[in-house]
């Protein structure tokens, strides 16, 4: 029985993810500074009571590199880290596996611009002062690795017109992400602009090279 009553509430979760998760993407991509208001609000609830009307923040990340894993495997790509035997490579050798390492990758976008948010703020640093700003980074983040995958798969396509249409989405969703970020930036540290473009800028170095460093170890 209680095998049962928790494949009921499996079963009922992983399905109510079919609903919300859209509806969190209208949010994070229409209404960004909105959702990502809300993680403060979030907080002071119970634990149950949670995010109820949408998905929280890693589990929407998580889902957006699924999707876009989705798309690759309908367009037929094959999975190079699951292809590749080569360093760490070798460690990954199922879809669950690959998935895990692309969401701790693109999780380290929405960390680096969460850190440099708590010094600015003069916080200590620490677990609990980091949560809410890296919770709130995750929906942006979510928005630019979906689109950095699934323009990626994109590009990789044989017929042209998906393939510029790819790298139009990959860049879009770059400037899309530092656009958010620094208006969120200018808006809760209270900075000028350039300055939160500046910010953002270097979280994004920040990001780009731990991709780069954990895709040499896991390609050499």
């Amino acid at each position: 029985m209680k095998w049962l009553n928790s494949l009921d509430e499996l079963l009922y979760e992983v399905m109510s993810w079919m609903l919300f998760f859209p509806l969190t993407l209208w949010r994070a991509i229409f209404r960004p500074f909105e959702i990502m208001g809300e993680v403060e609000r979030q907080a002071s609830l119970p634990d149950d009571q949670q995010y109820a009307a949408s998905l929280s923040p890693p589990l929407f990340l998580a889902l957006g590199l699924l999707v876009a894993h989705t798309v690759a495997t309908a367009l037929g790509q094959t999975d190079h880290l699951i292809a590749n035997d080569h360093g760490l490579a070798g460690l990954v050798s199922d879809n669950s596996t690959a998935l895990v390492l692309r969401v701790i990758i693109f999780a380290a976008f929405p960390l680096f611009l969460a850190a440099r948010l708590v010094r600015h703020r003069r916080i200590k640093l620490d677990r609990g002062s980091l949560r809410q700003p890296f919770y709130a980074q995750c929906y942006p983040a979510a928005i630019f690795a979906l689109g950095m995958s699934v323009g990626n798969s994109f590009g990789l396509d044989s017929h042209p017109w998906v393939s510029i249409t790819g790298h139009v989405l990959v860049a879009a969703s770059i400037l899309n992400f530092w656009v958010i970020e620094s208006r969120w930036f200018a808006r809760v540290l209270a900075i000028s602009y350039l300055r939160a473009s500046a910010n953002v800028l270097v979280g994004l170095l920040e990001g780009a090279a731990f991709l780069l460093f954990v895709g040499f170890l896991f390609t050499r």
